[in-house]
């Protein structure tokens, strides 16, 4: 495996871990604002809050992780996403900041609307904001002028493309969390709430397929070699999708949530990687891929070393906060805070 492989790779499931915690994590913000607005806080809140206090400010870890390692392995890519994306990620970067400042007062002030709201919203258009990146890489949206990227607006906005992959980062989010959040509340054996997010996972489901789905159609008429790529990797994509089947028919029998949710990081798995296969070597397309951007191999290796020392101390902080409060039974039922 040569070191740019490798490189790609360990960001991609560092991104992938990200993916799925920061989806519980915008999600449960986002339901739990739903459910005081509608009037069921009673229901969801206290579950929810048990779950955010502890693990809200560790999501970001990983996408930190994320982020250094980009412009450390690839130093190209600050010259090119630094400029495209320097309105998209500005809008982002103030959302999660929004974010994080109404989570403050929502937990001084617990079930206000207006901090709660704030704070869910905020949390919901996250994704679609950070996901813009994903429409951009597939190519067409971006021109080089004097060797400097130019990012097309009108071109992005009006795309069918953009607006697919916007609508399942929203669908997803929704989806993974009423997964993870059903279990969760099994496991603090409320059934009022289980039943409750267990309803919304069953609503999110068939969406979720659509709206992959027409990523993959809308593909064949933007970026037709990636299209073809996908193609090629159609048995990942089946075995995704029967995850997909068993983590529903799970849920809907209302039988082990356990397996349910690890069948959920199953699917995403495979579509997450076999998205990232198809789209190799291109962290552009066709301006920039992982051989042309890629660092020197002195720089490779420390960062390598870095990224391994890294996982080394994260995943015991990690394990320990889960041990600690995620799966210890007395904190789920709030029986201690």
């Amino acid at each position: 495996m040569s070191l740019e492989i490798l490189g790609i790779s360990v960001l991609w499931t560092f991104l992938f871990g990200y993916v799925i915690l920061a989806s519980i994590d915008f999600g449960a913000g986002f339901f739990n604002a739903y459910s005081i607005l509608i009037g069921k806080e009673k229901i969801l809140s206290k579950v929810i809050q048990r779950y955010l206090s502890p693990v809200w400010s560790v999501t970001n870890v990983f996408f930190v992780f994320f982020y250094i390692g980009i412009v450390g392995f690839f130093p190209k890519t600050a010259t090119y996403f630094g400029t495209i994306l320097l309105i998209p990620g500005s809008i982002a970067l103030i959302l999660m900041a929004i974010r994080g400042s109404y989570y403050a007062f929502e937990s001084y002030r617990a079930g206000h609307k207006g901090y709660a709201t704030m704070y869910g919203i905020a949390g919901l258009l996250i994704p679609p904001a950070l996901s813009v990146v994903l429409a951009i890489a597939q190519g067409g949206f971006v021109t080089i002028e004097n060797g400097t990227p130019q990012l097309d607006y009108f071109a992005l906005f009006t795309s069918p493309l953009s607006w697919s992959i916007v609508v399942l980062a929203i669908i997803a989010v929704l989806y993974i969390s009423a997964v993870f959040l059903t279990w969760y509340a099994d496991k603090a054996q409320d059934a009022d709430a289980r039943d409750l997010m267990r309803r919304y996972a069953l609503i999110w489901a068939i969406p979720l397929i659509v709206a992959a789905s027409g990523i993959i159609i809308e593909l064949r008429y933007h970026n037709y070699m990636l299209f073809e790529n996908l193609l090629n990797l159609w048995w990942m994509f089946a075995v995704s999708f029967v995850l997909w089947a068993l983590t529903t028919w799970f849920i809907w029998r209302k039988r082990s949530y356990t397996a349910a949710l690890w069948l959920l990081v199953g699917q995403f798995a495979f579509a997450f990687f076999a998205y990232g296969i198809a789209h190799y070597p291109y962290l552009l397309y066709p301006h920039l891929t992982i051989h042309e951007g890629f660092t020197n191999q002195a720089m490779a290796i420390s960062l390598v070393i870095v990224f391994v020392l890294g996982l080394a101390l994260l995943i015991p902080s990690i394990y320990l906060l889960l041990k600690l409060f995620l799966f210890d039974e007395e904190y789920i039922q709030g029986k201690k805070e």
